[in-house]
């Protein structure tokens, strides 16, 4: 049987024990990342013998009167996590079991949760995948044209890499460049994403690196990688008008695929629906793959 649980009636610890053996576990699902993304977050869960046998955060919203649920900045994908497997009808039972006081619902599942595309309110989205188990001349190998123009270009600016670079500095160059278009962040959605970095790199679940040239300390690039599930996520960068000038960027996702080529990992791009940045992605041999959305107003749903 699934159960609605409130977020006080949750127990974290049978929460992360799934999380933790979950095949389909990621970053997004620990407990204390949703605490620090979506305070407050409520939760369908399966029991079984006293354990959490299968579980779906609920980031909830009131607006209006309205209560709904919506998908938290930094949070590629939720749904169903769970220790055995996922299949249609599990998909649909979670789904069914949305408590009738949401009236509204727009959220991404994970893409180990199947679905039917006939089924209203679905959709695709796109993601980039990089499986790491090969050695690093194998993987770059693979790299597209355009992007081994372009590290061949970066590696003539004798660039470093900079290693734990305070997360502040990449946002800052983020908040410069490409945020300036971001209107629906703010102070408090940046506050939120330094403080959850540093927590996941206190926990040994992130780190945050950036690029500098030989001649001045101040990076131009910089990105935040999640790591968990043997899987690492490029969760967030930020760049300046003089990284793009020497592909920085280029120059870092290089080094990164290069420290941990040849591991039993998974690079995941997170993303993405736009085409140029999904190019990008490409251009190091990821692979497209998808997960999918589910919005509906409740007198449409699955009922």
């Amino acid at each position: 049987m699934i159960t609605y649980l409130t977020h006080d009636n949750i127990d974290k610890n049978l929460w992360d024990d799934c999380i933790a053996q979950a095949p389909n576990g990621m970053v997004y699902a620990w407990s204390w990342y949703l605490d620090i993304v979506h305070p407050g977050w409520d939760a369908l869960v399966e029991v079984e013998e006293g354990n959490y046998l299968s579980v779906m955060p609920l980031t909830h919203k009131r607006k209006y009167l309205i209560n709904y649920l919506c998908q938290p900045f930094f949070v590629q994908q939720l749904g169903i996590f769970s220790v055995v497997p996922i299949n249609v009808e599990t998909t649909k039972a979670f789904l069914k079991t949305i408590p009738k006081k949401y009236r509204l619902v727009e959220i991404r599942l994970n893409e180990k949760n199947p679905v039917e595309t006939s089924w209203q309110g679905v959709g695709l989205h796109r993601n980039h995948l990089l499986n790491l188990n090969q050695d690093y001349d194998v993987l770059s190998s693979n790299y597209h044209e355009n992007t081994k123009r372009n590290l061949k270009k970066s590696l003539k600016r004798d660039l470093q890499l900079v290693e734990a670079v305070p997360v502040q500095k990449i946002i800052h160059l983020f908040r410069n460049d490409r945020g300036a278009m971001v209107k629906h962040w703010g102070d408090a959605e940046y506050t939120r994403l330094e403080r959850l970095t540093n927590t996941a790199i206190t926990s040994s679940n992130a780190f945050a690196c950036g690029v500098k040239t030989s001649d001045n300390d101040d990076i131009i690039c910089g990105a935040i990688f999640m790591i968990s599930h043997r899987r690492i996520t490029f969760l967030f960068s930020g760049n300046s008008k003089a990284g793009k000038e020497v592909q920085a960027m280029t120059f870092l996702m290089d080094q990164v695929i290069r420290k941990y080529a040849g591991q039993s990992m998974v690079f995941d791009f997170e993303g993405s629906d736009d085409d140029d940045l999904a190019r990008f992605y490409q251009g190091f041999g990821g692979l497209p793959t998808s997960y999918p959305s589910f919005s509906f107003r409740m007198r449409n749903s699955l009922r």
